[in-house]
């Protein structure tokens, strides 16, 4: 017991004082705070109270002006949102010369028989799907406003047929679809969690495929099992890779209680307490699951060379909600994010953006954790197998047929 608590100390310690995790520790969130402080001060001489947080991502681009050649007359009149917006031109020829002038960016051919077929042709100097239509909204105004022969209120109204206001019995704030900053915290979520625990479970292997390569670990066999050095080494990195969660953590839910209190951000860019403590749980056990990975690759591999490659196989579960997290934002309680969420090997980070994105009924984080706790508790006891004195000191060349072998409890 004595050498598992030395060597967790000794991984501890040594972990906790490099200077590149002091700097990863505290640099994010004090940038980010620096940040929020100078986007607060620069927001406090503003007249309108809006957030520029808010503005950048909810704010329209600056319109600029486009034509349009309207030969069966349907557009009459124009609303008072497109007049100095959209300019009328007699014959497409005037209205390519303005195009090439740079007087507009753009222009609009309705149909002589526009009425019969609803066909339109717009015309533009280059090709911008996304940023040359963002405009289309107020031609599509002017055209809608006369075709109901110019009335606004019910125009206005077939623009935006649904004003809802939503109320959740739960009491749980709900994301806005038409807020873009609201979907921002799942993806941030993800991107921690997936950091710290692939961060985190990569320094067992770094440690243990260093002291294979400087032969320290030759010096260690002669005192200290390997099953002592697995579980000194994997909870020593772990209490470090946990205090950078909670701190990360702590800060982030810190920064936006911030943000909320000094810039107009909506209710739902918020998160509940409790993720901290989900955070925690998923953490802890994500974290022993790939810790005991990487420790049989490092038990297997000669060097920390070869010892890359196969890293990008093993965390290859742990790269899915990165891959699907466009999903699990927009449908975190679909089939496919439930599935997700309770796999084991997508379970640490799958469940954390389910969390931050949508309520999620209790049952299934708990028994995401439980299935978490089953695989990983099984994972260890095999790698723990695996890692012996023979294997540690042969510098074999790796195989990952062998390694999953062991896994499964077949080698």
């Amino acid at each position: 017991m004595k050498k598992i608590l030395f060597t967790i100390r000794y991984e501890f310690v040594s972990t906790v004082f490099r200077r590149s995790y002091i700097l990863m520790l505290f640099i994010l969130p004090l940038a980010s705070f620096a940040v929020l402080m100078v986007i607060n001060l620069l927001n406090r001489g503003s007249p309108a109270q809006t957030s520029p947080i808010t503005n950048f991502f909810s704010a329209a681009p600056k319109p600029s002006q486009e034509g349009y050649i309207d030969p069966g007359g349907i557009i009459k009149t124009l609303p008072d949102q497109a007049r100095g917006r959209l300019l009328p031109f007699a014959s497409e020829a005037e209205a390519r010369q303005a195009l090439q002038a740079g007087q507009i960016t753009g222009y609009y051919v309705l149909s002589p028989n526009y009425l019969q077929t609803g066909q339109i042709v717009y015309v533009r100097k280059d090709y911008n799907p996304l940023g040359g239509m963002s405009q289309s909204d107020t031609f599509q105004q002017a055209l809608t406003y006369n075709l109901l022969n110019g009335d606004a209120a019910l125009a206005e109204r077939l623009q935006n047929p649904l004003q809802l206001d939503t109320v959740l019995l739960s009491g749980e704030p709900q994301r806005n679809s038409n807020d873009m900053l609201t979907f921002f915290l799942p993806y941030i979520v993800t991107f921690l969690f997936y950091i710290l625990i692939f961060g985190s479970a990569s320094l067992t292997l770094n440690s243990i495929t260093r002291e294979k390569e400087n032969r320290v670990l030759e010096i260690l066999m002669t005192s200290i099992t390997p099953q002592q050095l697995l579980t000194g080494k994997i909870i020593g990195l772990g209490l470090a890779g946990l205090l950078q969660t909670i701190i990360w953590e702590t800060a982030g839910l810190g920064l936006l209680r911030l943000s909320g209190q000094w810039f107009q951000l909506p209710a739902s860019f918020q998160l509940p307490a409790s993720i901290l403590a989900w955070g925690v749980v998923f953490f802890i056990l994500g974290y022993a699951l790939y810790a005991s990975l990487m420790a049989g690759v490092g038990a297997l591999v000669p060097n920390m060379r070869e010892s890359s490659q196969v890293t990008l196989i093993i965390a290859l579960p742990l790269f899915i909600p990165l891959i699907m997290i466009g999903l699990l934002s927009d449908q975190p309680n679909g089939a496919a994010a439930v599935i997700f969420s309770l796999f084991p090997l997508t379970a640490p980070v799958a469940m954390m953006t389910r969390l931050a994105a949508a309520e999620v009924p209790l049952w299934q984080p708990l028994l995401a954790a439980t299935l978490l706790l089953g695989t990983a508790f099984l994972t260890i006891r095999s790698i723990a197998r695996l890692f012996r004195a023979q294997t540690l000191l042969s510098g074999q060349v790796f195989n990952l047929k062998v390694y999953f072998k062991a896994i499964f409890g077949r080698a």
